[in-house]
């Protein structure tokens, strides 16, 4: 049985093999621990950072370079790093939360205004093993004065539809149980798993995705009543909830329940039909098998639903190469080239501090 799942960095599925033997987890930290700064960090902080003064803007164009280069703290991307503060700072290395989580908190201890920002549906996909993924995404914002300045690891990678929202620490804190409740049933660790699945939802109990991954939680440990109602919860929050509506449709497939299986997948077409990302996937679907007609149509409604992705174009001028369809293939890419510039230039104008 496969699920769908959404996290902030990762998705999980009830279909995932078991991982290589891992040291035992750390015991769960409390919410207290987790933006913790460890008394060597503040200390390199003060040194590096607050204690050449300036203006705010100055700090904060050294707190970058503290998190970015090697004479600071040089920390590296990894997507599977969800840590805390201090582990962070122990390993070098932060996925897009744990990066949030160690931004903001060393923004403000050097005295700047700083909050997490959410991406709901950040622009991607990955298929792997009959398990879809799909992400969001958090970075961090400084404001000073009227201006807005968003510090993100994962800049480079990331494209969204949608403009961040701001959100509580108490939000940031439940994605970080969240994740870690995902990477440890990704290791086929259920049962460590679900005392963070439980934080995250004390935490944040109407975040839908939240009461989704309970669900596939609850099927892991083989509570399938759990699952349900759980997926029905996060249906309660957000009607249009693929993930919980695809988790529906496979519990009650597996369970011979054709009734309730045909109203969900019916809710649950209407939502893919809507969604560009989803016909992106039978596009690439559809490109895989050789059914390369197939494929332009679910690229091409792909691009009528968001006109804003270049990958988009880049698969449809494949498959219009595949087809002989030279003018065409030309005209896609050319629109991909146009959108990755735009992007770039929009990149450059909203993080204008390192130069």
């Amino acid at each position: 049985m496969v699920a769908w799942m959404h996290a902030a960095i990762l998705a999980w599925s009830v279909a995932t093999a078991p991982a290589p033997a891992m040291p035992p987890p750390e015991p769960m930290p409390p919410p207290e621990q987790v933006m913790a700064i460890p008394p060597a960090l503040r200390a390199q902080l003060q040194q590096q950072v607050i204690g050449g003064g300036g203006s705010e803007r100055q700090r904060l164009q050294r707190l970058v370079a503290f998190l970015f280069d090697p004479s600071g703290l040089g920390m590296t991307y990894a997507a599977d790093a969800t840590l805390t503060v201090a582990q962070a700072y122990r390993l070098r290395q932060a996925n897009c939360l744990t990066f949030t989580l160690l931004t903001v908190a060393l923004a403000r201890e050097a005295g700047l205004e700083a909050r997490a920002q959410e991406i709901d549906d950040v622009v991607a996909w990955r298929v792997q093993d009959n398990v879809v993924y799909r992400f969001n995404h958090v970075n961090a914002q400084v404001a000073i004065g009227r201006m807005r300045y968003t510090v993100d690891v994962a800049r480079d990678e990331v494209l969204a539809r949608h403009q961040p929202e701001p959100i509580p620490d108490q939000r940031l804190l439940a994605l970080y149980y969240n994740n870690r409740a995902a990477e440890l049933l990704a290791d086929d660790d259920p049962k460590v798993a679900a005392p963070y699945m439980a934080m995250t939802l004390q935490l944040a109990p109407r975040y839908a995705s939240g009461r989704a991954n309970a669900g596939v939680l609850r099927l892991r440990l083989g509570d399938l009543r759990g699952a349900e109602r759980n997926y029905l919860q996060a249906l309660a929050l957000d009607p249009t909830h693929a993930g919980a509506l695809f988790n529906l449709v496979t519990l009650y497939r597996s369970q011979g329940d054709e009734a309730r299986r045909a109203r969900f997948q019916q809710r649950l077409e209407k939502v893919q039909q809507k969604d560009p990302y989803f016909q992106f996937l039978l596009a690439m679907d559809d490109e895989k098998r050789g059914d390369y007609a197939g494929a332009v149509q679910h690229y091409r409604r792909a691009i009528r639903l968001y006109h804003g992705d270049p990958r988009f174009y880049l698969g449809l001028a494949r498959v219009y190469r595949q087809l002989g369809e030279e003018r065409h293939a030309r005209r896609a890419l050319q629109r991909a080239d146009v959108l990755g510039r735009n992007a770039d230039a929009d990149h450059r104008a909203r993080v204008p501090l390192r130069n």
